[in-house]
């Protein structure tokens, strides 16, 4: 048995060199990429000299019940001088009263009310707005109403990595773990979006955050005019307004467990693809580079496994291409098996040659999907 084949020209040696390409663009990708968060050197300190006052700004709609069970979790953070604004938008529920019952327990809360009226869209957008024009202080955290930190020094960890330089950070905000098979794929999805989101930045590339938890100062925000340039678009004020104010590596990222901010995930498939198409509905102005490099590696990465799958039918091209496969999957493996450990992912790490493949057909079947749905309203 020869380990090498007979390179003659052939139809098979033409896939063969597909392979080797898909393969190197794989590798390629990782080494480039992932590799920059996986042995990313996180500081654990907390530690900020100055420690500036700090607003924390949420946007809730009918969100009464996700209020009486987190604001308290936010209002209590450790730090010396910060304010919550929340940001009640046309909600019809019982969120007047206990925002105004909480009022009165922590003075450092304050109520923006916008009353519901016909005129005025759903998005997030003007909310936000609204929470940063009232906003006492400079530097401003953003987080959900049914969002849950994980500890009482998330505050304080987001704030450790702002500086004179640094004039957005980049939070993690995962899903709550709950039984399901829904479930398990709703936080592999963040998890993965994390991994690429957290890599892209330390590549110097930055194209998202998320809204839950994530922070900048109002210098930032007036830089880019705030969302004007996206307004009409009901998503963005996460990933769209990082791609416009991201820049100069004024950015940091942050993502120590004490920091995470979590959430409930949705318990259906039609609520998780109508939350995902809200998401997807900014796709379409990224940049044609930022496209590219997030298309590529699901589309080569399936390849990959095709031409694969075919060579193994050829006993001339079988272990040769068996030993670079399996050279690349362990590398893989090995890279954002690391990146899913800083995110607290573990358990999904013994499958994740499978997952990956797994959600490289899952996320561009949802997209086109989801491209076709109307579903765009916040809330």
């Amino acid at each position: 048995m020869e380990f090498l084949p007979d390179f003659n020209v052939s139809i098979v040696l033409y896939l063969f060199v597909a392979f080797a390409s898909l393969a190197f663009l794989q590798l390629l990708y990782v080494l480039i990429i992932h590799a920059r968060f996986a042995f990313y050197r996180n500081s654990k300190s907390f530690n900020n000299e100055s420690q500036p006052s700090v607003s924390i700004i949420i946007a809730a709609r009918n969100e009464s019940d996700n209020l009486y069970l987190n604001l308290p979790l936010i209002l209590q953070q450790k730090y010396p001088n910060f304010e919550v604004i929340v940001v009640n938008h046309q909600s019809i529920d019982e969120s007047y009263h206990i925002l105004n019952a909480y009022k009165m327990q922590f003075p450092n809360l304050r109520v923006v009310e916008v009353e519901p009226s016909r005129h005025l869209g759903n998005g997030k957008k003007l909310p936000l707005t609204l929470g940063i024009k009232a906003a006492k202080n400079e530097h401003l955290i953003f987080t959900d109403a049914d969002c849950q930190p994980a500890s009482n020094l998330w505050l304080k960890g987001m704030m450790s990595k702002f500086s004179d330089e640094k004039q957005i950070v980049i939070g993690y905000g995962p899903y709550q773990t709950e039984k399901g098979l829904l479930n398990k794929i709703i936080r592999f999805d963040t998890a993965f979006i994390a991994m690429n989101y957290f890599s892209f930045a330390l590549s110097k590339m930055p194209y998202m955050a998320v809204g839950r938890n994530m922070a900048y100062t109002k210098k930032t925000f007036d830089s880019v005019h705030g969302f004007k340039s996206h307004y009409s678009i009901h998503s963005g004020d996460d990933d769209l307004f990082i791609q416009e104010a991201a820049k100069n590596r004024n950015f940091n990222i942050q993502i120590e467990k004490e920091t995470f901010c979590y959430s409930k995930a949705k318990t259906t498939w039609k609520t998780w693809a109508q939350q995902k198409s809200r998401h997807y509905s900014t796709a379409g102005h990224y940049n044609v580079i930022k496209k590219s490099l997030l298309g590529i590696y699901p589309l080569t990465l399936l390849m990959l496994w095709i031409s694969f799958v075919i060579l193994m039918f050829d006993s001339e091209y079988r272990w040769i291409t068996l030993a670079c496969f399996g050279f690349i999957i362990g590398i893989k493996w090995w890279i954002q098996g690391m990146c899913f450990a800083k995110l607290k992912a573990k358990s999904f790490i013994a499958f994740l040659p499978f997952l990956d493949l797994f959600y490289a057909i899952l996320v561009p079947s949802m997209f086109y999907t989801a491209e076709k749905s109307t579903t765009s309203t916040w809330k």
